[in-house]
C-alpha cells in the first residue's frame, strides 16, 4: 500500500482545498407566470408543473 514519506502541512493542505468553494445557485424567472425557479427544473404554481414556460402537468384537472 502507499504511503507518504513526509507529512502534508495543514498550510499545504488548505491551499489545495482552496478551488472546492460552494456557488450559490442561479434563479430564473418563468415567464409565463414569472415565479422564480432554479434553471433547468420544472416547478408548481397553483396546481400546474411549468417547464420553459409550458404546462406539462395539470393537476387541477379532474380525472375521470
Amino acid at each position: 500500500m502507499a504511503h507518504p514519506k513526509r507529512k502534508i502541512s495543514k498550510t499545504r493542505r488548505d491551499k489545495r482545498r482552496t478551488h472546492y468553494k460552494a456557488s450559490v445557485p442561479q434563479i430564473a424567472t418563468d415567464p409565463t407566470t414569472g415565479e422564480a425557479h432554479l434553471y433547468h427544473r420544472a416547478h408548481w404554481h397553483e396546481g400546474k408543473l411549468y417547464y420553459r414556460g409550458q404546462v406539462v402537468v395539470d393537476a387541477t384537472v379532474a380525472e375521470a
